[in-house]
């Protein structure tokens, strides 16, 4: 073992040895930052700190999320890709571009892989938490986020699990965040969060279910223009059709005149016509 390795197992023990004192949350978040700043998630001892904390604390939500994290990063890892023809990858420029033996371009993406092991494990904490706390958006967000990074370019899991999500909201769950009460706002802005995520893959899934699910919330919520913003933005960057785009952005100046994303693509539109004119 390298010194360094040495030295970072003997600190995760010491902080995993002082760990066993603790009996508030905020000490245990407190050795746990420490120690994964030094080793990372799944790094030496972190898992024996949160064995820990769970059984001291076994009401607590932070070491089931820790135990989450500790299983996602046991199950990722990046590869350099090549990908020719590709200008972007899920919405990300290359990280690098070479020549092939023709003297083409070829661009290289950074994209992650999962370990299906421990994913699945991350997905199981996960799961048990959203079964104990149905209404607690935390769980939910991170479900969904894990899954979108998972399936890359067609976030099908991600879109049911999101659309589950607007389902309950029908109903008018009583939705916290944190533990704290979490209005339409919050839940608002949490499904507007995974529409943006969904238009930045830049595939035909991922424009498909950014279009589904803006329509969904513009009907629950028709006096969000955010929603209408996103559905113009689908007919502009995915059907070409700026027209139709248009009227979309003149709906959601009519709720908000100040809407930014309105003013602007109506302004990029615009300007396209004036350079067609010339």
């Amino acid at each position: 073992m390298s010194m360094k390795k040495t030295i970072l197992a003997i600190a995760a023990i010491a902080l995993c040895a002082a760990a066993a004192a603790q009996t508030t949350t905020e000490e245990f978040q407190a050795r746990y930052e420490r120690l994964v700043r030094n080793v990372g998630y799944s790094g030496v001892g972190v898992e024996t700190l949160i064995d820990r904390w769970e059984e001291a604390l076994p009401d607590d939500a932070n070491p089931k999320l820790a135990r989450f994290n500790y299983f996602y990063d046991k199950a990722l890892h990046t590869e350099i890709v090549a990908k020719p023809g590709m200008s972007k990858f899920l919405g990300n420029p290359p990280s690098l571009t070479l020549k092939d033996s023709e003297g083409q371009d070829v661009n290289y993406f950074e994209e992650q892989f999962f370990d299906e092991g421990p994913f699945g494990d991350a997905m199981r904490v996960l799961d048990t938490q959203i079964a104990a706390q149905p209404n607690e958006l935390r769980w939910r967000h991170t479900k969904i986020s894990a899954l979108c990074a998972y399936e890359k370019e067609s976030p099908d899991m991600a879109a049911r699990e999101l659309n589950t999500l607007i389902d309950r909201d029908a109903k008018h769950a009583a939705w916290t965040l944190d533990g704290e009460p979490a209005g339409a706002d919050i839940f608002q802005q949490l499904v507007g969060e995974f529409c943006a995520d969904f238009f930045q893959i830049g595939t035909e899934a991922g424009y498909g279910y950014f279009h589904d699910i803006s329509v969904r919330m513009n009907k629950l919520y028709p006096k969000n223009p955010a929603f209408l913003d996103n559905i113009g933005s689908w007919w502009r960057a995915a059907k070409g059709d700026d027209k139709q785009a248009t009227k979309y952005y003149q709906k959601a100046l009519k709720l908000d005149p100040n809407d930014y994303a309105a003013t602007q693509n109506l302004r990029l539109i615009e300007r396209k016509k004036a350079a067609a004119k010339k």
